[in-house]
């Protein structure tokens, strides 16, 4: 299988969102089409047929319609999702949640800057995302695409908490650097997240209210997107391996610039407390997105894996050791961030399916058959 050619995602995701490395692969889209402006007649959710070449889904369902909304999460009980989603009235994506079957969307971020990676606190009572509001209110600066496609790794993002019903906003970690992509342990005992203010990209672990930050990956290049397993033990993420001294000199003086290249992505996993890593992938291209699956036996992640184009990103599981690799979607579009609930029955994942505009991103959810 070919390596992703940059250049050609770079054509064809030459607008996706830069502030978040989490959500850089999803497609260019125009917020100001009618589509978007007609978000308020929506309805909560919208039953899709099935694609016969779909096996694992069934009872497929549209939780969102028009604009880019991505990076849905479960909470711990499968009844609520936090998301992520661009609309009009705001400056750039804010933070979101509603219910399992698209009812009682709401506003959770302050509705000031950029806002990415949510995740419920187990406990039901706050949700944690990254924002930039107090140190960039506005809609955030687009990425130079002449060093070819990059993602932006944001320094201007802090790892906040709210309450579910978007009230008492707190700092939790805001430090000289990128914090994002935090996801959390069931029981509380930790969260991970991706972090920039040591001089790399690397996952860190801390309390749940920013102490004890302890680093876990030390290797040079990025390391990011850290998901914690539903019994807390393991943690799967992405990892851009680099090979050679070139590769190396390009990482450096991109990152200088708070700007990472992409272009191949493996899926790791290790322990909680960051021991036995070890590659999952060897796809050569770009896998992002992981999640381990509750038996613990298998991840479920994106990648363009199947197309030598390196443009068409589709959900694929594989087996922890590495073998089994298994592509789950079939639709010639996007999809990506895939999340299964605590008992295994059901899927969220973000798509260009059914799309009424090019780059249009919504949420779905899906009954997950093993």
């Amino acid at each position: 299988m070919m390596m992703l050619s940059v250049a050609l995602v770079a054509a064809h995701l030459d607008h996706a969102p830069v502030g978040c490395a989490c959500s850089a692969f999803l497609p260019a889209y125009d917020p100001s089409n009618a589509a978007v402006a007609s978000l308020q007649d929506a309805p909560n959710s919208m039953a899709r047929d099935a694609n016969p070449l779909e096996e694992h889904l069934s009872n497929v369902r549209q939780m969102t319609f028009g604009g880019q909304n991505a990076e849905a999460y479960w909470d711990v009980t499968g009844e609520w999702i936090t998301y992520q989603a661009r609309l009009p009235g705001y400056p750039d994506e804010q933070i979101f949640t509603m219910r399992a079957d698209g009812s009682e969307k709401k506003l959770v971020s302050t509705g000031l800057g950029r806002c990415t990676c949510s995740y419920f606190d187990p406990n039901g009572e706050f949700i944690y995302f990254s924002s930039t509001h107090e140190r960039n209110e506005g809609p955030q600066a687009k990425v130079d695409m002449s060093k070819g496609y990059v993602w932006m790794v944001n320094p201007q993002f802090g790892l906040y908490r709210a309450r579910r019903d978007g009230t008492d906003i707190q700092p939790v970690i805001v430090r000289r650097g990128y914090v994002a992509e935090t996801t959390i342990s069931p029981d509380r005992s930790y969260m991970v997240f991706t972090g920039s203010f040591d001089g790399d990209l690397d996952i860190y672990r801390a309390n749940l209210d920013g102490t004890g930050i302890t680093r876990l990956t030390d290797a040079y290049g990025y390391d990011g997107g850290p998901f914690v397993s539903w019994d807390g033990k393991k943690i799967v993420y992405r990892r851009a391996t680099i090979a050679n001294d070139q590769e190396r000199s390009d990482y450096k003086a991109l990152l200088k610039q708070n700007l990472i290249r992409p272009g191949k992505l493996e899926v790791w996993i290790m322990d909680a407390d960051g021991k036995n890593k070890r590659q999952v992938t060897n796809l050569g291209v770009a896998s992002f997105a992981p999640f381990l699956l509750p038996d613990g036996k298998r991840i479920i992640f994106s990648s363009n894996y199947s197309d030598p184009k390196g443009r068409e990103f589709d959900l694929y599981t594989i087996r922890t050791d590495g073998t089994g690799l298994k592509r789950i979607t079939a639709t010639p579009d996007f999809d990506g961030f895939p999340m299964i609930t605590r008992d295994g029955k059901k899927l969220v994942w973000a798509s260009n399916r059914f799309g009424k505009e090019r780059g249009e991103t919504n949420i779905f959810v899906a009954d997950w058959k093993d």
